[in-house]
This record gives structure tokens, sequence and C-alpha cells, in this order.
């Protein structure tokens, strides 16, 4: 994980330098030669679509590292797969619990594929399909409340 941030803290470097550049090319190549200057206006624009863009692929680029980084000084050592003896054991723990008898995340999922429908054909089938997706949020955060699975 140590690798990775570094990977990333170059690769954000490499974005504030791409978004210096860009800015630089923007304002040396506005469409007009720099010894013209019209009236009332510069001569000089930036480009501000591509210059926000890259700069926030920097500030991501940026997150993403500092976020590995922390991730990593938690880990408090080596982890496994960061290791080149280590074996695909020696990474296994508890992942969770899970629920196969579920049906809850599949009508999670068809009611979110009918509000995303009705976003791009029509808002009366989006009107249909949030409150069973609400419905089927909650029967799916508490199906270990009630009913044979209880805890």
């Amino acid at each position: 994980m140590r690798t990775n941030s570094r990977l990333f803290w170059i690769l954000a470097g490499f974005f504030v330098l791409a978004d210096i550049v860009y800015i630089v090319w923007s304002i040396l190549y506005s469409g007009e030669p720099l010894a013209t200057k019209p009236a009332g206006g510069e001569a000089s624009k930036v480009e501000w679509v591509g210059t926000v863009g890259l700069g926030l692929t920097a500030i991501l680029a940026g997150l993403i590292a500092f976020y590995l980084g922390r991730a990593n000084a938690a880990a408090g050592g080596v982890l496994p797969e960061d290791r080149t003896d280590g074996n695909i054991e020696d990474g296994d723990g508890e992942q969770g619990t899970f629920s196969p008898w579920s049906w809850w995340p599949i009508m999670l999922a068809a009611s979110a594929a009918l509000v995303f429908l009705g976003l791009a054909v029509g808002p009366w089938i989006a009107l249909i399909g949030a409150p069973i997706a609400l419905i089927s949020l909650v029967g799916w955060v508490f199906e270990y409340y009630r009913g044979y699975f209880a805890r």
C-alpha cells in the first residue's frame, strides 16, 4: 500500500504540472496573436473547463494518495499481500455477514432500475420505483431483526 500511495502522489504531481502547462498553453494559444488586443477585452484567455478538470484530477489523486498513506500507517506493518513470501491464506479474515437467502437485494436492484428508467423515460415510473426502493432498503437493513434469523 505504501507503493500505491507513492504512485498516487507522483500522479497528483503530474496532474498539477499538466494543469500548469495547460494554463500556459491556453494563454499562449487563445486564437489571436498576443500583440493584437481587442477593444475592451483581453488578448489571452484561460480555457477554464480543462483547467478545472485537470486541477480536480490532481486533487482526487492527492486524496487517494493521502487515504492510502493513512491506511498503510494504520495497518501497523507490512500487509500479507505486500510481502513476496505471503500466501493467499495469510490475508483472509472476517469479511462480514452475508445473506444468501435474502430477496431484498434483488428487490432493491429492480426498484433502482425502475427509478433510473423513470429518469430516462418518464417521471411517473420513477415515482413508482422510489417507494419500492425505500421499502426494499428498509427491509434489507432490518432483515435480521425479525423472524427466523433475528439476532
